[in-house]
């Protein structure tokens, strides 16, 4: 039998989890809710709702998608979580590291399944890239590299001022277009041992996140790692990912892996590719929803868990600390230190 899914929030993402939804095999799509009521006529055939909690109440959910601003993952997960339905949370996992807190307290206390999208470890170089690593043919890992080159114009945020506010969105290159990367880097690189970075506002926008950052991210295992991202950028380039092993380099960008021979770039794997103006997504939401779906009829705890979210969160913080301090700050510095 189908789950019964619900979605809170019809922004952007919003749309890739429909999508996501209408073609899976496993789900039924029967309740949305946002607080707009112009978008009632957005989904057809589906109950529409103004009121989360009215939409739970009546619905006999089996999990919903929260596709809300940054500031409402955590309360509005929270209160759906008390009531007893599983929860798949589009990134990021919440604001800061403070909350982060809070986010575990409810993770230990709850029997709900809670599942954070970072689909971007469900693409097929990814997944690749860290078989490689893991197999040690080539060596351990001795630098990652991360860049993001991304353009968002001023109506980015005109349009949706919260994007722009730091107690809303938590920051703004680093969690709102970079976090999928720097997922990725701790997840390739291993444990962190300090980072030490820089934030700014190059464009002349009126808002108080930063546009562009840099960093030095320094692992436990020896490894370096480089982080650069911006929204000042002409367009949306191909994020980039570089791990060096001791025998050998290996790239992810334009959505392929390379290993880098002699000069060459010989292709290992692709991934798959999402149509339109969001190309950028990438298609691995769909592998990570129907991974949950199965999570939740199996009864298996194989999915992303908010601790696996943790550490995205914990970089940015220590990035920002560092840029305020100028100093490097070790893993154990910032707020939250049991959550190493």
């Amino acid at each position: 039998m189908a789950l019964r899914v619900g979605v809170i929030g019809l922004g952007d993402v919003s749309m890739i989890h429909l999508h996501s939804i209408k073609l899976s095999e496993k789900a039924e799509l029967v309740a949305v809710c946002d607080i707009d009521e112009t978008k009632s006529s957005l989904i057809e055939n589906v109950n529409f709702y103004t009121d989360y909690i009215e939409m739970i109440q009546k619905e006999n959910l089996d999990c919903v998608h929260i596709c809300l601003p940054h500031y409402l993952h955590y309360p509005v997960t929270k209160e759906v979580a008390n009531l007893g339905v599983n929860v798949l949370l589009e990134k990021p996992l919440c604001l800061d590291t403070e909350e982060t807190e809070k986010f575990k307290d409810l993770s230990d206390s709850t029997d709900t399944n809670i599942c954070v999208c970072l689909q971007n470890r469900y693409n097929n170089t990814v997944e690749k890239l860290k078989e490689i690593i893991n197999s040690g043919v080539y060596g351990k890992v001795i630098g990652v590299k991360g860049l993001v080159a991304w353009n968002r114009p001023n109506d980015y945020y005109t349009v949706k001022p919260w994007r722009g506010k730091m107690e809303l969105a938590g920051g703004g290159v680093m969690i709102n277009q970079a976090v999928h990367t720097l997922d990725l880097m701790q997840l390739l690189g291993g444990k962190i041992e300090s980072i030490k970075g820089n934030i700014d506002n190059f464009l002349d926008y009126d808002i108080e996140v930063e546009d562009t950052v840099n960093a030095i991210i320094n692992f436990e295992n020896g490894a370096r790692g480089i982080f650069f991202a911006t929204i000042a950028n002409a367009t949306n380039s191909s994020v980039e990912i570089e791990v060096v092993l001791e025998n050998g380099i290996f790239s992810i960008k334009d959505s392929k892996l390379y290993r880098h021979i002699d000069g060459d770039l010989i292709e290992i794997a692709e991934d798959e590719r999402l149509s339109g103006l969001k190309h950028y997504y990438g298609a691995s939401h769909g592998k990570l929803i129907n991974k949950y779906y199965d999570c939740l009829m199996n009864n298996s705890k194989d999915y992303i868990h908010i601790k696996d979210a943790i550490p995205s969160i914990k970089i940015i913080d220590l990035i920002r600390e560092s840029s305020e301090s100028r100093k490097t700050i070790l893993w154990g510095d910032i707020l939250c230190k049991n959550l190493q």
